[in-house]
């Protein structure tokens, strides 16, 4: 009798210690569950707060791997620079003959733009683009790009880039033919370009180019008198 009571009390004990561990471990789970879930809503909470500003997420996922890597960056996301350009006087250009108009730009101080030729394949050229309408007998000649400055950036150290800053100037041809009616004629035009500081570029902008011309016409050939012949005398 006192033996199976103390069976009986040992197996009870047995019990006890199992479901006490069997509690204890289920809120270890427990609480590691909420730990990752935690983290979990940590994560979504930043990405969504990321792409919301970016428009990207702010990771990759390896495949095969659970390591988060963090994507490079060299694009601002921030308002752009804009490029400003001088007043145009009025223009006036001959029939028959090329004319030179200078057009002024200014970068703004601390920034630079790519060139002309910025010599990467993934960076977008200064280009200037100009429309004369319905005035098709005004010829336009070569636009003249100046020579940027080599110089190399933290977002690409191990690169030269050609860049303009500051001021520069880019010269425009013009050439009225002489089918041309005299009279002022208006030109239409946009400068894009890509503006950079010194940790990363900005996506591309246009600048509106508009300048008046005024053709005349040309100035008259200076007429030569015939020689007199050798047998004609006084």
């Amino acid at each position: 009798m006192r033996l199976e009571l103390g069976l009986r009390c040992s197996h009870r004990g047995e019990l006890a210690s199992r479901e006490h561990m069997n509690r204890r471990t289920i809120r270890l789970r427990n609480r590691r569950v909420e730990s990752l879930f935690a983290c979990l809503l940590a994560m979504i909470a930043f990405t969504v707060t990321a792409v919301g500003q970016t428009g990207k997420a702010p990771f990759t996922v390896v495949p095969g791997s659970v390591t988060v890597a963090p994507e490079p960056s060299t694009v601002q996301t921030g308002k752009a620079p804009s490029v400003s350009m001088a007043a145009v006087p009025l223009v006036t250009a001959p029939r028959t003959g090329q004319t030179v108009v200078n057009l002024n730009f200014r970068v703004p101080r601390g920034y630079h733009i790519n060139s002309n030729a910025p010599k990467s394949e993934f960076l977008i050229p200064t280009a200037l683009k100009m429309n004369l309408g319905s005035a098709t007998d005004i010829v336009l000649g070569k636009i003249g790009y100046p020579e940027g400055k080599d110089l190399s950036f933290p977002f690409s150290p191990d690169e030269k880039l050609n860049v303009y800053t500051g001021d520069f100037t880019i010269a425009l041809t013009i050439h009225p033919l002489r089918s041309v009616v005299p009279g002022k004629y208006v030109m239409h035009g946009v400068l894009r370009y890509q503006a950079c500081d010194n940790a990363a570029c900005y996506p591309p902008k246009t600048l509106p180019v508009n300048l008046e011309l005024k053709v005349v016409k040309e100035k008259p050939t200076p007429r030569r008198n015939p020689a007199q012949s050798p047998h004609v005398h006084n």
